[in-house]
């Protein structure tokens, strides 16, 4: 396989990650780059551990895991996602929010933004190609689509303010939604 299509493929399963840190980026409020930069670590080393770990484990896992990672990754998303619509429909308070690029919510939305990667991985296996420089390239590409996306979602958070919240959370089902969708279609 050729550097660019690796980097294409890197792009394709950036695409969620990226979506995902567009919502986390309109519902983060602080005024650093440390939340950009914990998301956007957390889920680009775990866009570039999934692939080898698929690739790792050839066809035990993966099989195993199979017939039902797409509900593993459509209950992760539904679970931020409903949280942070929660949180956008609450009053303004002065607690502050809980922040979606720590703790529990950050491995929830890393694993489920890089399951796909798992079955990369895997295909790597069967097809036996080396895995460790696609899932580098695959970790930074995500890496950085992860903190584009925050910065864009900081934007669009200045623009439209907490409905913002309320839309990244609903984007969130949205992609557990067309998780579901393509892998039955």
């Amino acid at each position: 396989m050729n550097l660019i299509t690796i980097i294409f493929l890197a792009i394709g399963l950036g695409i969620d990650a990226f979506s995902v840190a567009i919502g986390i980026g309109a519902a983060n409020t602080k005024r650093s780059w440390a939340p950009m930069l914990r998301l956007a670590t957390a889920f680009g080393l775990f866009q570039f551990v999934m692939p080898i770990a698929g690739w790792l484990a050839g066809l035990t896992v993966v099989n195993v895991i199979g017939g039902f990672d797409h509900w593993i990754a459509f209950a992760l998303l539904a679970y931020v996602g409903g949280k942070m619509i929660r949180e956008g429909l609450e009053k303004e308070s002065d607690e502050e929010k809980a922040d979606q690029t720590t703790g529990l919510p950050l491995l929830l939305l890393s694993i489920a933004t890089s399951i796909d990667a798992l079955a990369v991985g895997f295909s790597f296996s069967i097809l036996k190609m080396p895995i460790v420089i696609p899932a580098a390239i695959i970790g930074i590409v995500c890496f950085l689509m992860t903190a584009i996306g925050m910065v864009f979602g900081k934007a669009l958070a200045k623009i439209f303010g907490k409905k913002v919240e309320i839309f990244g959370g609903l984007v969130l089902i949205g992609i557990g939604i067309k998780i579901l969708i393509d892998h039955w279609g």
